[in-house]
């Protein structure tokens, strides 16, 4: 159960490089490949000779930028929403939300499976907290039917990071609506992906403010960037300005993370063909999973856990992968419950063919 580190001597990317080997990497969140996207690298370069290296300070200080604020207005007009706020971090912006939205008299409903970050914000709200099985909605309703508190909000990821699998947004939405709760999804893994036009969960199912109040998204995944943001109406983001903790007291993300992420943003509209690829490989990686016998999951999107059980185990076929070339560290508890070590295999639209039929053929031996 004890960590360590690998420290990789390269950018990240389908291959990497680890004590002077190179290594097929499967455990990026990159799943578009835009880390080392030519145009992203220009445009940062361009950015820092304008901006400097960071915002040095705050972002109610003197840390807010023009790149700020028209990557802002950009990312309200992606998600369809009225404004939206930049954090320096997913972490940060879940904090933010619950601790401004709750307090004691409040409760708090999450999936079991939500990320730690949603955990560990519910827990610094001091609201009063209730976990629900995992994509479960008649489970929160029945909790929202039966608590009384002065207000109420449903946590769910939009696609689970461990399990890679969709929430129930849809039924979800409507028990919120019906039951007079906040919904607020965290897409860390859905944005930039999923949706035709890679707006995430909610543009997959055409869910808008009114279903979804509170959309988190993050720029260090699909968009191969660093930070985070929430998006939803004009009263939101104006209460998350004066009230989230961790956004006013925290130095804001660099100016020229902020214009590499716009650059980024219209990437995912103009390349479109980088999702088209990405679901082409996580067909044929499932489609060869099945012809080996491998048990897959549900999930259909860039995430594939393969459940291995025991953490000695899986910590062992991980060693064995690495021995042959292949990187995808193995997950254990408290990451995921006991009795569910995996390997947590992530594809990217920077990888191609031959790399996932040698994945398929190295785990066909090793398991």
């Amino acid at each position: 159960m004890y960590r360590t580190r690998r420290a990789i001597s390269t950018a990240q990317g389908p291959a990497v490089r680890i004590a002077g080997r190179e290594l097929l990497n499967f455990s990026s969140n990159d799943y578009l490949g835009l880390a080392t996207h030519p145009d992203l690298l220009q445009t940062f370069k361009q950015a820092v000779t304008t901006y400097g290296l960071g915002s040095a300070s705050s972002q109610l200080v003197c840390g807010h930028s023009v790149a700020h604020a028209e990557l802002e207005e950009e990312l309200a007009r992606f998600t369809g929403r009225q404004r939206a706020l930049v954090f320096s971090s997913g972490y940060l912006a879940n904090l933010a939300v619950v601790s401004a939205l709750v307090n004691r008299d409040a409760l708090v409903i999450e999936d079991r499976l939500v990320h730690a970050s949603m955990i560990d914000a519910s827990r610094l709200s001091q609201a009063r907290i209730q976990r629900y099985p995992h994509a479960d909605s008649n489970a929160v309703e029945y909790v929202l039917k039966n608590q009384q508190a002065g207000r109420k909000l449903v946590l769910t990821d939009g696609v689970f990071s461990m399990d890679g699998d969709i929430a129930p947004l849809l039924p979800l939405a409507g028990v919120c609506q019906r039951q007079n709760a906040i919904l607020i999804v965290d897409d860390a893994h859905g944005f930039g992906v999923l949706g035709p036009g890679g707006g995430g969960v909610v543009d997959l199912l055409g869910l808008g403010n009114d279903q979804v109040p509170v959309l988190i998204g993050t720029f260090g995944k699909a968009l191969g960037a660093f930070g985070a943001f929430v998006s939803g109406d004009d009263v939101l983001i104006e209460l998350l300005i004066q009230k989230a903790r961790s956004y006013i007291y925290t130095t804001a993300l660099p100016p020229a993370i902020a214009v590499t992420v716009m650059r980024a943003l219209s990437l995912v509209r103009e390349e479109a063909w980088r999702r088209g690829h990405l679901f082409d490989l996580i067909r044929q990686f499932r489609d060869g999973c099945r012809q080996l016998g491998l048990r897959v999951s549900a999930s259909e999107t860039a995430i594939q856990p393969l459940i291995i059980g025991d953490a000695t185990e899986a910590v062992r076929i991980s060693e064995e992968l690495y021995r042959k070339g292949i990187l995808i560290p193995a997950i254990r508890p408290p990451t995921v419950p006991a009795g569910t070590s995996r390997l947590r295999i992530s594809l990217s639209a920077a990888h191609d063919e031959s790399q996932v039929d040698y994945l398929l053929e190295t785990l066909g031996e090793v398991l």
